[in-house]
């Protein structure tokens, strides 16, 4: 049931209202839907934002082989490849105004890295060549730019010049290396080895892995840490319940693209921890609170971290299929989502926050730069890829 509820979600709700936000004067996608579903239509366009549209609309048309998909793939392609990078200094703006000029010239490794996942999707989707050398590019620009012996640099001027992290720094700290730049780092890399099969992106994801294991991970409290100095030391006591429940299973996804047993096997004893913990102590029953701050937590429902803890915890179950209760946790957060996240108001799509209860909270918009549907357009891909392996994980429980 959950499954066809969220294929039809996908196709009757979230493609349609982001086909809707198609921008055929200036190219791209409109950046800003407020609270009230108002486009506006001269708002600063995020680059992560379309790379995530780009990604969105590859994914959806590789799973659903509708040709309108790819045409939307092609659309906000064209956007990324004409106005997104910069061609005088190479990398991806951090944003554009609503024409297409540049706005914000940073360059940060998190930008660089999704457009090399959207451009890996894309060219999956197209087989257009173009795209993957695009993607190879951005590849070998955060190698040599953004790479230090402790990890990834985050946060560049124009030409590369390294400045203050503020766009990923939170909760009062300026970090100068993220676990959530990390992650989709190794994201994008992940899905660039995929589909071509690059060594050198292959070599990267290992040393990525490592770095999980031996400065993110902390076994002592069962979490990830989240910012960091240059050295790669924790500086802040922040548990954030989302992004361990996501890097929970997009490790295991790289693992597995990855193919070598050595680091299945490291890594998968933290990934089932993290998974167990955020079980433990942020999911009551039906939702997942947003995060632990100093040993407050913050009960927050965001949208990004609902959407992650139903694949998160789907994840769990097949690969621990002794574990039932991450599979009735997964239907239990689709039940929240479907209830109190998804925008019920004609024209509009997901909530971005809600109160423990379901109670949405005034004035945050339904798009902005960091609201798309790449969490949610994910978790409907994930769950109906998905559907057949649960069956076989169930069958083979029984058996046994």
């Amino acid at each position: 049931m959950m499954t066809k509820e969220i294929r039809e979600h996908l196709t009757c709700g979230i493609i349609p209202f982001w086909k809707a936000l198609r921008d055929d004067e200036h190219g791209g996608y409109y950046g800003w839907v407020g609270c009230d579903r108002s486009v506006d239509k001269r708002a600063v366009k995020g680059c992560i934002l379309n790379s995530r549209i780009l990604w969105f609309f590859s994914n959806a048309y590789t799973l659903l082989k509708d040709e309108s998909l790819l045409r939307e793939a092609g659309h906000g392609y064209a956007f990324l490849r004409e106005r997104c990078i910069d061609k005088e200094n190479g990398g991806v703006f951090w944003s554009l105004r609503y024409d297409g000029e540049p706005e914000d010239t940073t360059k940060h490794t998190y930008n660089q890295a999704f457009a090399i996942y959207a451009l890996s999707s894309y060219y999956e989707a197209s087989g257009d060549g173009e795209a993957l050398e695009l993607a190879k590019g951005l590849f070998h620009l955060i190698e040599e730019k953004c790479t230090d012996e402790m990890g990834y640099r985050e946060a560049f001027d124009r030409e590369f010049g390294e400045v203050e992290n503020d766009k990923l720094s939170e909760n009062g700290v300026i970090a100068a290396k993220t676990m959530n730049t990390l992650l989709h780092v190794f994201e994008a890399y992940t899905e660039l080895y995929r589909i071509c099969g690059m060594p050198e992106a292959g070599e990267r994801l290992k040393r990525i892995l490592d770095i999980f294991a031996d400065k993110v991970y902390n076994p002592a409290r069962h979490r990830q840490e989240v910012f960091f100095d240059e050295n790669m030391n924790s500086i802040l006591d922040l548990h954030s319940y989302g992004h361990d429940i996501e890097t929970a299973w997009l490790i295991d996804r790289g693992a597995e693209v990855l193919g070598d047993e050595a680091y299945a096997k490291k890594m998968a004893p933290i990934t089932r921890d993290l998974t167990a913990q955020i079980y433990k102590t942020a999911f009551d029953g039906r939702s997942l609170a947003n995060e632990c701050e100093r040993g407050v937590v913050n009960t927050h429902r965001i949208w990004w971290v609902q959407a992650e803890a139903v694949v998160g915890f789907l994840n769990g179950y097949e690969k621990n299929p002794d574990k039932p209760e991450y599979l009735e946790a997964a239907k239990a957060e689709w039940e929240f989502i479907k209830a109190y996240l998804i925008d019920k108001r004609e024209g509009s799509e997901w909530f971005w926050e809600v109160d423990e209860n379901g109670k949405p909270f005034e004035g945050r918009p339904i798009v902005e730069p960091w609201k798309c549907p790449y969490h949610n357009g994910r978790m409907c891909f994930e769950v109906i890829k998905r559907a057949g392996v649960q069956k076989e994980v169930k069958n083979a429980s029984q058996k046994v």
